[in-house]
């Protein structure tokens, strides 16, 4: 329930972010520059009450990996928003649905099903859809630059969680420390970005600044708390198909709030990544819980 509605909540993202109308970099080192200190507070006073489980080194890594694997995931993803809009870029950026079990099976050994190597061609077909590769009057400034920064963005997201998800205490909970340096390390790597494009201005006027604040505030920490907690609860498999609430419901949005209006091609390429998705997680849905390799039970 908690990755639900932390999915229903990310959903928005996009909203606020086109919303803001600021460059991507930008928005990017904002969101994280907004909410660290929020979630460094939270941190602070868990570790007071005992509530939460101090980093060690090991720990340390792989949040320091998943901060990074998350800058390169919000500039990306912010790239791709504003060349094919927010609703197709976050479909597009949901191929982490396929990635994150490829990576977890490498890394932890969680066998990913047949159906998830099989999808992969529709996938593919869909993606190259939503590029306007067919059609002349397809939705976006640069439908093709979205798509590749969309599917890269996948892969930097399944990064994250991999990394989220190695940061977790092995007792579960909410990894609020990791995910307090995860935040940081990622508005580290967006002003990076954006010092290097020379398009970081991090001082915006209203109502850009209360956009990214209700982003920051909703998005990157109360979502994230929602869905961390359970990342060492649940397969790999299961929190990626249980996160396609996002991408669905950031396209109804982006339709309803911002009037986007992808071609009949490109909704057809959402539907057929949407499928793929589904198809290629939803059989271990069923599964019961199994010993997680990583040292803790996950379902």
């Amino acid at each position: 329930m908690h990755v639900l509605v932390g999915s229903v909540i990310i959903a928005w993202s996009g909203i606020f972010v086109r919303l803001a109308g600021l460059s991507p970099t930008t928005s990017a080192f904002l969101r994280c520059a907004y909410a660290v200190p929020v979630l460094a507070l939270l941190a602070w006073g868990w570790r007071r009450t005992g509530r939460s489980v101090p980093l060690d080194a090991r720990r340390m890594k792989w949040a320091v990996l998943a901060g990074a694997s998350f800058g390169a995931d919000l500039v990306l993803w912010h790239v791709s928003i504003g060349a094919v809009g927010a609703g197709l870029a976050t479909v597009l950026g949901n191929t982490q649905v396929v990635l994150f079990p490829l990576a977890a099976w490498l890394v932890w050994g969680e066998r990913p099903s047949r159906r998830q190597v099989l999808v992969l061609p529709l996938l593919v077909i869909g993606i190259v859809l939503i590029a306007g590769v067919i059609g002349a009057s397809s939705f976006g400034d640069d439908p093709a630059l979205g798509a590749i920064t969309g599917v890269l963005t996948g892969v930097a997201y399944a990064g994250f969680l991999m990394g989220m998800r190695g940061a977790s205490p092995a007792a579960g909970g909410v990894p609020i420390e990791a995910l307090t340096i995860a935040t940081f390390v990622a508005g580290f790597v967006a002003a990076a970005c954006g010092l290097v494009a020379g398009n970081l201005h991090p001082a915006p006027s209203w109502p850009a600044h209360g956009w990214m604040l209700l982003l920051a505030w909703s998005c990157q920490v109360l979502a994230w708390m929602l869905i961390s907690g359970s990342l060492t609860k649940v397969r790999a498999a299961r929190v990626s198909i249980l996160l396609l609430v996002q991408p669905v419901t950031a396209l109804l949005l982006s339709v309803a709030v911002l009037s986007e209006a992808p071609s009949a091609w490109q909704w057809i390429g959402s539907a057929m990544v949407l499928a793929g998705v589904l198809l290629g997680g939803g059989r271990l849905l069923k599964k019961k819980s199994v010993a997680s390799p990583v040292g803790q039970s996950v379902e």
